[in-house]
């Protein structure tokens, strides 16, 4: 494809300046200097950190064909000057690989917490009823049946693209994607045609980001925003009922709400969820607690929307499996119950202790820390919510990345001293784990919170140490159950 013609495929002419041939022959799209060569339309974005005009020479000796620039450069090869480098690569990357989104049936699930439990089980339900689904998000993507490893939750504008091409060449007819606010506000989403958008919630996460909790739904409200054939929104959330009085929506409400998707006779146990859906159908879900039913209403309120009837969907959603680290039971054969959830913000924290509780004949030990270089304010909130709803809570670090471990665990404690529970504090994660599992005893629950499905702890200079929560505490279940 030359350059002239991605652009105008691109629908980006009027904001665009060719500088030099418009017809030299683009073979590859990047945005990584390390992935430039020849052919490559190499995209300057400027970052944070890092400004891609300062890598101009490099991939240029790389072979680079032409350059997207927000300032015209002294290059030996054409240019394309635009007003955002970064805005310009979903249209770019949309055009390149012939807009792949217009062929696939999209699901985007956005909100605070649940994105990924969403994501995943609308995938089930759509897989169940005969319908090949990829899938986009936190822990893993699935492209053409074959799962691949994730950098980030909603991967930039050029990478996206090409995976939903991937997609369509694996035989999907559909994918299921979390978009984060970051996605949608550094425009890593723009030109994904959403069938179907859901909201799960909004709650206090990413302020070092966003600023406000008004800016955060901003970003959020984008999805909207964005013309996709059906919006559906939870409205036991104080910020989806805002959407639902905004926008034409279809609403639901594990809480009783009057809703179109509303749970009643709702019943938990350790292994999931039974509840009806008024009008619709009788589910089951294989993971508790109420968040995780208005989870299960968003998939199969989504799954419905692309035209999955009330019995097939039922049915997947009853098949579908535990997402990895949300919920996740770990059973060595001990006498009391450990899980391990994802929970990293007040609200998650909350309502997997909760949940935790209502299956608990003894004591709730919790295990939770905070990220670093992260919204400091949650600390205190969520050392407030574990303090109050467990008996026993061990706070400990998480992804200290940059900072000190010691001063973020101490801001963590003083929120969890203003509650009831016991509390120890042990900045070591593998010690802390091994220090609750320790305490526990039969008909107690340990809820390791924070890290989920991760495999690595973060440390400063970006170290990176092997860690899964999972792993550490079935290596001390075992020794706890070995004899002396």
């Amino acid at each position: 494809m030359t350059l002239g013609n991605l652009v105008n495929d691109a629908s980006f002419a009027e904001q665009a300046r060719i500088v030099g041939d418009a017809g030299v022959e683009i073979t590859s799209l990047a945005y990584d200097s390390r992935k430039a060569g020849p052919g490559t339309l190499f995209f300057c974005v400027v970052g944070e950190k890092r400004d891609g005009h300062n890598f101009a020479a490099q991939v240029v000796e790389a072979g680079a064909a032409a350059l997207v620039v927000e300032r015209e450069l002294e290059v030996a090869v054409p240019q394309v000057v635009v007003p955002s480098a970064r805005a310009a690569m979903a249209p770019f990357a949309a055009a390149f690989w012939d807009d792949p989104t217009a062929e696939l049936k999209v699901i985007g699930v956005t909100g605070t917490n649940g994105k990924t439990t969403t994501a995943y089980l609308a995938r089930e339900i759509l897989e169940a009823a005969g319908i090949q689904t990829g899938l986009m998000g936190t822990v893993k993507q699935v492209v053409g049946g074959v799962e691949e490893p994730v950098e980030r939750t909603t991967p930039e504008a050029i990478d996206l693209q090409e995976t939903f091409r991937r997609m369509i060449g694996g035989g999907d007819r559909a994918v299921a994607m979390e978009v984060s606010s970051h996605a949608l506000v550094l425009h890593r989403a723009d030109r994904v045609h959403f069938d179907v958008a859901v909201f799960t919630n909004l709650t206090q996460d990413h302020l070092d980001f966003h600023e406000t909790m008004e800016e955060y739904f901003e970003a959020k409200r984008m999805l909207f925003e964005a013309d996709p054939g059906v919006r559906i929104v939870n409205v036991d959330d104080p910020y989806g009922r805002r959407l639902a009085e905004e926008f034409e929506c279809l609403t639901f409400s594990a809480e009783g709400a009057d809703a179109d998707y509303r749970a009643t006779d709702v019943e938990f146990d350790s292994t999931g969820a039974s509840f009806t859906v008024a009008g619709r159908a009788e589910l089951r879900s294989g993971m508790p607690g109420h968040f995780n039913v208005a989870n299960a209403l968003g998939a199969f309120a989504a799954a419905q929307a692309l035209g999955v009837d009330a019995e097939a969907a039922a049915a997947g959603l009853a098949a579908a499996a535990r997402v990895p680290g949300r919920f996740e039971l770990i059973d060595e054969g001990q006498g009391f119950a450990v899980l391990v959830d994802y929970a990293h913000t007040p609200d998650s924290i909350e309502n997997v202790l909760r949940a935790a509780r209502r299956l608990t004949a003894g004591k709730l030990i919790s295990v939770f820390g905070a990220g670093g270089d992260r919204d400091k304010a949650k600390r205190p909130l969520m050392g407030r919510a574990g303090g109050a709803l467990s008996d026993l809570a061990v706070v400990t670090s998480d992804n200290p990345r940059s900072e000190d471990p010691d001063a973020i665990v101490a801001e963590v404690a003083a929120g969890a001293r203003e509650g009831d529970a016991e509390l120890l504090v042990e900045v070591d994660r593998h010690a802390a784990i091994a220090l609750a599992l320790g305490r526990a005893k039969p008909g107690d629950t340990v809820v390791i919170a924070g890290k989920g499905h991760e495999q690595g702890q973060e440390f400063e200079g970006g170290r990176k140490v092997p860690f899964d929560d999972r792993t550490v505490a079935r290596e001390e279940l075992r020794k706890l159950g070995s004899p002396a």
